[in-house]
């Protein structure tokens, strides 16, 4: 029998979503980004949380969602991917829940091309979109970000 797998559910422009708690460091408020030049489009800038810097992700950006500015009432999920620590933006990080393989259904039945979805759960109130983390930033976004952390002197 599979064991639920917890979620992290955080809110953008009223819609939810979810990360896989085991992915999750911490959940944050918004504090002011430092601009990174030459980073890719996606990326706002980097933060330092407690002597780590990392790259701050346009989530709204990603999803195709209306643009707006980061306020203090934003959070900012603190994240892993395989090959680095990131900061997300969301309007709110909501909830932590068990997610029941049976309530999952598998990204490739619904949006194949979309890489950043894992997959959708199913809930009575509506749908939860849970977002793969590794395939959150492509190749060349991955590459040009590394460019970019070396050439400010920050980790990749």
């Amino acid at each position: 029998m599979t064991m639920p797998e917890p979620l992290v559910v955080f809110t953008l422009v009223g819609a939810r979503y979810a990360v896989p708690l085991s992915r999750v460091e911490r959940v944050v408020r918004a504090v002011e980004i430092t601009r990174l030049p030459a980073a890719p489009e996606i990326v706002l800038g980097i933060i330092n949380v407690h002597g780590c810097v990392m790259p701050v992700v346009d989530t709204r950006k990603r999803f195709g969602l209306p643009q707006r500015s980061i306020g203090p009432q934003d959070q900012f999920i603190i994240a892993h991917t395989m090959r680095r620590i990131v900061a997300l933006v969301v309007d709110s990080a909501v909830d932590v829940m068990p997610c029941d393989p049976a309530q999952r259904v598998a990204a490739e039945h619904i949006l194949p091309e979309f890489a950043q979805l894992a997959g959708v759960v199913k809930l009575a109130d509506g749908m939860i979109l849970v977002h793969d983390l590794d395939g959150f930033l492509s190749l060349d976004e991955e590459h040009a970000l590394d460019e970019a952390m070396g050439a400010a002197g920050g980790m990749p």
